[in-house]
C-alpha cells in the first residue's frame, strides 16, 4: 500500500509540534527581517554617505544562497567565539537574509514620499525623528504591506533549510520519521499539506490587514 492512513493518522500530532517549531521561527525570523530592514533602509536615507556600504551589504547578502549563511552561522562563528545553538542561528540566518530583501521594500516606499513634505516639515522645525514617526512611516508603510507579506511567506517556505543544521521543525522531523520507519510518502506528504495550509492562511490574513490599512486611508 502506497498511503497507509493509519500510519499518517498517528504520525500526524508529532508533525503538528514540529509545525509549531517552523511557525516560532518564521514568526521571529520575520521580526528580525522587518525590523533590521527598517533600520538599514532609515539610516540610508538618514546618512547618505552609508548608502554605498549598505548597498554592498544588502547586495552580498541577497546574491548568496540563504543555505550557506545559515552554515556560516552555525559552523564558522563559533572560530570567532560566538557560539550559537542551531535555532538561534537558523532564525538570525532567515532574519538577517530577509531583512536586505525588506529594506529595499521600505526604501521604495520612503522614496515615494513627496519631496515636499520633508521640505515641509523642515519649515515647521520638524525633529527628523517626528518627520519619520508622524509624516512618513504613516504614510510608507501601507502600501508595502503586500511586499513584506509575500516576505513573509517567502520566509516560511524557507525554514525546511533549518532541517541542514538539525533544527527539529517539519522537515527535520519528516525525516527521522522517515529514516525510523522506512516510510516516506506520508510524513513528507504531510509536510506539503502543513505548509499550503499555513500560506493560504498567512496569504488570507496579509490580504485582510491590506483591506484594513486601505479602508482607514480613505477615510
Amino acid at each position: 500500500m502506497i498511503w497507509d492512513w493509519s500510519f499518517a493518522l498517528e504520525i500526524l500530532p508529532v508533525l503538528a509540534r514540529a509545525a509549531v517549531i517552523s511557525i516560532e521561527a518564521t514568526l521571529l525570523g520575520f521580526a528580525i527581517a522587518a525590523s533590521l530592514g527598517l533600520v538599514l533602509a532609515v539610516i540610508r536615507i538618514a546618512v547618505p554617505w552609508t548608502g554605498w556600504t549598505i548597498s554592498v551589504l544588502v547586495e552580498l547578502i541577497r546574491s548568496t544562497p540563504l543555505l550557506i549563511q545559515i552554515f556560516f552561522l552555525y559552523f564558522v562563528f563559533p572560530k570567532f567565539g560566538l557560539v550559537l545553538d542551531a535555532f538561534t542561528a537558523g532564525v538570525m540566518a532567515i532574519g538577517i537574509h530577509y531583512a536586505a530583501y525588506c529594506s529595499e521594500v521600505y526604501r521604495a516606499g520612503f522614496d515615494n514620499i513627496h519631496r515636499g513634505q520633508w521640505e515641509a516639515s523642515i519649515a515647521l522645525n520638524l525633529s527628523s525623528w517626528t518627520t519619520f514617526r508622524d509624516i512618513v512611516i504613516p504614510q510608507a508603510i501601507p502600501p508595502i504591506v503586500p511586499a513584506l507579506g509575500n516576505y513573509l511567506v517567502a520566509l516560511f517556505k524557507e525554514t525546511p533549510l533549518l532541517s541542514a543544521i538539525a533544527v527539529l521543525e517539519l522537515m527535520q522531523t519528516a525525516k527521522i520519521i522517515g529514516s525510523e520507519t522506512f516510510r516516506y510518502t506520508e510524513p513528507i506528504t504531510l509536510v506539503g499539506l502543513f505548509f499550503l495550509a499555513m500560506s493560504l492562511v498567512s496569504a488570507a490574513l496579509i490580504r485582510a490587514l491590506e483591506r484594513l490599512l486601505n479602508r482607514r486611508n480613505t477615510r
